[in-house]
């Protein structure tokens, strides 16, 4: 059966053929890099993946972390993985040349990301964060903690988290109570507890950065009084060797479903008198500066999601044509010939599902990894400005359209394995286990809803929602042009106008009753995010399209072509429509949930 990492051709296609990456070359950033580079990248994190993080995916989950009360034990093949991707560069990728880096696009980084998410996202999970939190230092820190944190964070000898959540508060971050308190020294005391970090302790590293967000005494109420801190584990000597333990202790692991290398824990921080933290960047713009780690992490988790639901794709794809099950109805033979399962129409739906899922998915977060990419080394300020206003309305798509149906995408592999596909002989249930925590990780669907109903959509005179519209009406102009994508165009048109119409419909609502008319954001989510994939899975047929018109390509590219128009015409034509009763109660402002009460349940 096949063990394949997603599929490179896919890859190719997206990177090349729907997003213009070659065009980056042209960038004073990247005029030192070629396609070559671009590509020995990919081969490199495929090979990595495939030698150090696939073989022990199993073993992580079998065989979680374990705290004696001193110590936090992984299998020590974390290690081992954790040291290959330090030296082949992947921590340091996105930095420039002068400071040691690879000076690799945003998009060439989260596509060679996804090999290790597809053969390990547990064990990737402590690159993807330190990753995220050497960002977060480099962009708002002082030069002075840059220079202590970043060259060891980019080497491999210092790992980073996110110190978010707390036990008590959940996503409410306004209501957090960790505090900091100034010294005469020039840093900060915290005390405060965090719940759920990923990461947060481990012996991977010599060090462990902890970017704590925590009110500083006096602080105004609510988000507007959140600052954030660099928080080591261990504190630094002024020759930057580890010094004493800081006052940071773990106080347990949590045992999850999924994800189970990763360690998820709960950390006090100052039970023996405050933490030393370092202020980053100015008080109180701390909630401000995290959502740089935040948004790339939402990016991350729905490539995570994609990843995972690929594999389950490529592993039934891969059952399917192997395992002789039944036969057709037309034959009456009962001596004849099984035939593989995937002759069956039922498991072909199944399988198309599932790539329509994952492979939208993957060109869903490439995409907004070409975004990023865009609205920092883009040519022109009118660019880069287009680039973020599209990403910061298409975000909260981005992260929860994936996590939903890449996670459906696993739920039907089981299925096309049938009685095989619960069982532990089969890694499937362990993707589906692992995929999901990502409708919860970085937040949920009903707080990416009310982020997307509530702020995104009506914000600054709709700029990113009428940039959105802009973009679907010049692709649909494109797909017109085109025999094989023509007929795909009118459901995506009929769509964007039952989107106009919800969206204005939702806009009096939350002038009336704003708690009742945000009641249903989650359903405007899905919706939203259905169109964005069917305008996705549309310029991927463009492409495909495009591609068949080719004079010399052999039958395999002809046949990977066919099958994204497929995949094209099934979301279009199967998935999209389900927007139609999603609208009605919507714009009916249906209250049966809103109504509901608690004494009722």
């Amino acid at each position: 059966m096949s063990e394949q990492l997603l599929n490179e051709q896919d890859i190719e296609f997206q990177l090349y053929e729907v997003l213009d990456t070659e065009a980056l070359l042209q960038r004073p950033q990247y005029q030192e890099h070629n396609r070559e580079v671009f590509d020995a990248t990919l081969d490199t994190a495929r090979k990595v993946a495939e030698k150090y993080f696939a073989p022990m995916n199993q073993k992580g989950d079998t065989h979680e972390p374990t705290f004696d009360g001193e110590k936090v034990e992984l299998i020590p093949e974390t290690k081992a993985a954790w040291d290959a991707f330090a030296e082949a560069g992947f921590l340091a990728a996105q930095h420039s040349f002068e400071d040691g880096g690879m000076q690799l696009p945003e998009v060439v980084l989260r596509s060679s990301m996804a090999y290790f998410n597809a053969a390990n996202i547990a064990t990737t999970g402590y690159p993807f964060l330190s990753i995220g939190t050497a960002n977060l230092i480099k962009s708002f820190a002082s030069q002075s903690l840059q220079d202590q944190f970043l060259p060891p964070m980019m080497e491999g000898r210092f790992s980073g988290t996110m110190a978010l959540t707390e036990p008590g508060q959940g996503s409410a971050l306004a209501d957090i109570k960790t505090v900091a308190e100034p010294t005469d020294a020039g840093h900060y005391l915290i005390k405060g507890s965090k719940m759920f970090i990923s990461g947060g302790d481990h012996e991977l590293t010599d060090n462990i950065v902890h970017m704590v967000l925590a009110k500083i005494k006096g602080a105004p109420t609510g988000v507007k009084g959140i600052s954030l801190f660099v928080c080591p584990k261990f504190l630094l000597n002024e020759d930057g060797s580890i010094g004493e333990r800081n006052d940071v202790s773990l106080a347990g692991l949590l045992h999850k479903m999924g994800y189970r290398n990763t360690t998820s824990t709960a950390l006090n921080f100052g039970e023996k008198g405050g933490a030393i933290g370092y202020l980053v960047g100015e008080p109180h713009k701390g909630l401000q500066y995290m959502f740089q780690m935040m948004n790339e992490a939402r990016i991350g988790v729905g490539l995570g999601a994609a990843a995972l639901g690929y594999q389950g794709f490529n592993l039934s794809l891969s059952y399917a044509r192997e395992r002789p099950q039944g036969r057709l109805a037309t034959n009456k033979d009962p001596q004849s010939k099984q035939v593989n399962i995937v002759e069956h129409a039922d498991v072909r739906r199944m399988l198309l599902a599932q790539k329509a899922y994952s492979e939208g998915a993957l060109s869903l977060c490439l995409f907004a990894s070409s975004l990023f990419e865009d609205q920092h080394t883009a040519e022109t300020e009118a660019e880069r400005l287009r680039a973020a206003t599209l990403l910061d309305l298409l975000t909260p798509m981005v992260k929860s359209w994936p996590s939903k149906y890449a996670l459906k995408a696993n739920e039907l592999a089981i299925q096309v394995l049938g009685g095989s596909g619960y069982t532990r002989e089969y890694p499937v249930e362990q993707y589906y286990r692992d995929n999901r925590l990502n409708p919860i990780h970085e937040g949920t669907e009903a707080i990416h809803g009310l982020d997307l109903l509530g702020r995104k959509v009506f914000m600054k005179q709709m700029a990113g929602y009428n940039l959105f519209r802009d973009e679907v009406m010049a692709t649909l102009n494109e797909a017109k042009d085109l025999e094989q994508t023509r007929s795909l165009v009118k459901g995506l048109a009929d769509a964007i106008t039952t989107l106009n119409e919800v969206t204005t419909s939702l806009r009096e609502q939350l002038n009336e009753n704003l708690d009742r008319g945000l009641a249903n954001a989650t359903v405007y989510l899905d919706l939203f995010g259905r169109i964005v994939a069917s305008w996705i899975w549309l310029r991927q047929a463009i492409a495909a399209a495009t591609g068949l018109q080719s004079e010399h390509i052999s039958e395999q590219k002809r046949n990977f072509y066919h099958g994204k128009l497929q995949a094209a015409r099934y979301y279009i034509e199967w998935e999209l429509p389900a927007i139609e009763p999603q609208a009605e109660l919507l714009k009916g402002g249906n209250s049966v949930c809103f109504d509901m009460q608690d004494n009722w349940f």
